[in-house]
C-alpha cells in the first residue's frame, strides 16, 4: 500500500509539474501565492480582430469593416427572450439568416411581440446540390423535431410564363436544359419534395414564391437589375439594360416581404403562396427611375436579351391577402430611396482610402 500511495504522489506530482510548464509555456505568469490562482490575461473583442503585421491591405480593410460591424451589433437593443412567458418563447432555425432577406427576417423576428443573384450560374451543379440536399436536410430535421418548416421558393418557378400575372395553380414554362435551369428546377424540385414529405410523413410545411426583391443589406455586385442599377447610377457608370428594356418585372421592399412571410409562417396555409408587388414596370422605365431618384446623368447602355430571360413577370397575389391578410405597402419611390441611401453609404465606406480607416 505504501509503495502504491508513494508511486500516486510521484505521478501527481509530475502532472503538476507537466501542467506548470504548459501553461508557461503558453503565456501564462506563475503565481506568488499558492492560494491566489495565476492571472490569466484578460480577452478582448479587439484583440482577435487586430491584423498581424504582414497582412495584406485587403485584409485590413476586411477586418476594419468587421470591427465596424461588431461595434454596430453591440449597440443595438434586443428582447430578452428569457423573460417572456414560457408561450411567447419560440426556437426559430433560419437557414442563411445572414443574408440579405434572413437577416432582416431575423431583425423583425427579434422585435416580433409574443433572392437570388445570377452568380449562381457559376457553379450550376453546387446550386442544384444545395437546393436539394440542403432542403433533404432541413426536412429531415423538421420531421424529427415535429416542427413547422417555410420554404423561401421564388418566381423562377413559374420560368418564361405564358399565363399574365402569374397566380400559384399555374404549372409554369421552364427551359429544364437552360443556363437558368439549375436555380428554376432546383426550387421546383425543392417545393417537390416539401411535399412529398407532406404527403409521406405529415411535415407541416409553408412554401412561399417569393417574387423580385430589394432593400438595405442587398450585396452590392450581386448581379441583381435593382443592385446593378442603383451601383452604376452612383458611380456614374452605364446602366447595363438586356434588349430593348420592354421586359417588366415587379419589385416588392424587402420589409414587405419579410411581413409576408411571418404571416404565412403562422397561418394555417400549406400550399404555395406567392409574396411579391403586383406593380409592374419595364426595365427601361425602372432604369430612369432610378437615375433621377439618384441624381444620376449617367447614360443606358443596351446588351443582348439574356437566354431564357422571362420577358414578363407580375405576381397575382389573391391568395396571399385572402388567406394571410396580407398584400405590400411600401411605395417603389420609397423602398429605392432607402436602398440608394444604403448603397451611397456603404460606397462611402468600402472606397474610402486605407489611411482614413
Amino acid at each position: 500500500m505504501f509503495r502504491i500511495n508513494t508511486l500516486l504522489k510521484l505521478a501527481l506530482t509530475l502532472l503538476a509539474f507537466a501542467l506548470s510548464a504548459f501553461l508557461l509555456s503558453n503565456g501564462f505568469p506563475p503565481s506568488n501565492n499558492r492560494n491566489t490562482p495565476a492571472a490569466v490575461p484578460e480577452a478582448h473583442p479587439e484583440h482577435f480582430l487586430s491584423a498581424p503585421s504582414d497582412a495584406s491591405s485587403s485584409s485590413i480593410k476586411d477586418i476594419e469593416t468587421l470591427k465596424r460591424r461588431v461595434s454596430a451589433l453591440e449597440k443595438r437593443q434586443f428582447p430578452t427572450v428569457a423573460r417572456l412567458d414560457w408561450r411567447q418563447r419560440k426556437r426559430i432555425l433560419i437557414t442563411g439568416g445572414a443574408g440579405f432577406v434572413g437577416s432582416h427576417l431575423a431583425d423583425a423576428l427579434l422585435r416580433a411581440p409574443g433572392i437570388h443573384p445570377p452568380n449562381y450560374q457559376l457553379n450550376p451543379v453546387k446550386t442544384l446540390k444545395t437546393n436539394l440536399v440542403g432542403t433533404i436536410n432541413m426536412l429531415g430535421l423538421a420531421k424529427r423535431t415535429r416542427a413547422r418548416l417555410l420554404l423561401a421558393s421564388t418566381s423562377e418557378v413559374y420560368g418564361d410564363p405564358e399565363k399574365h400575372p402569374q397566380s400559384e395553380d399555374y404549372w409554369g414554362n421552364v427551359n429544364p436544359i437552360g443556363p437558368r435551369s439549375c436555380y428554376d428546377e432546383g426550387k421546383r424540385a425543392a417545393e417537390a419534395l416539401c411535399y412529398a414529405y407532406k404527403r409521406r410523413s405529415n411535415v407541416d410545411i409553408r412554401v412561399a414564391r417569393i417574387f423580385n426583391t430589394y432593400g438595405p443589406r442587398m450585396q452590392m455586385n450581386d448581379g441583381r437589375v435593382v443592385s446593378n442599377f442603383i451601383l452604376q447610377a452612383l458611380r456614374g457608370q452605364p446602366l447595363t439594360v438586356y434588349g430593348e428594356g420592354d421586359q417588366t418585372r415587379s419589385f416588392q421592399f424587402v420589409t414587405d416581404l419579410v411581413s409576408g412571410l411571418i404571416a404565412l409562417m403562422a397561418s394555417n396555409y400549406s400550399q404555395p403562396v406567392n409574396l411579391g408587388n403586383p406593380d409592374e414596370h419595364t426595365i427601361g422605365e425602372f432604369a430612369r427611375t432610378v437615375l433621377s431618384l439618384a441624381n444620376s446623368s449617367a447614360p443606358v447602355h443596351r446588351l443582348q436579351p439574356a437566354k431564357d430571360d422571362p420577358h414578363r413577370r407580375k405576381p397575382d397575389i389573391s391568395v396571399a391577402k385572402r388567406e394571410l391578410a396580407w398584400q405590400p405597402t411600401v411605395l417603389l419611390r420609397d423602398g429605392l430611396l432607402q436602398t440608394i441611401h444604403y448603397f451611397r453609404h456603404r460606397l462611402s465606406v468600402d472606397e474610402k482610402p486605407q489611411n482614413e480607416l
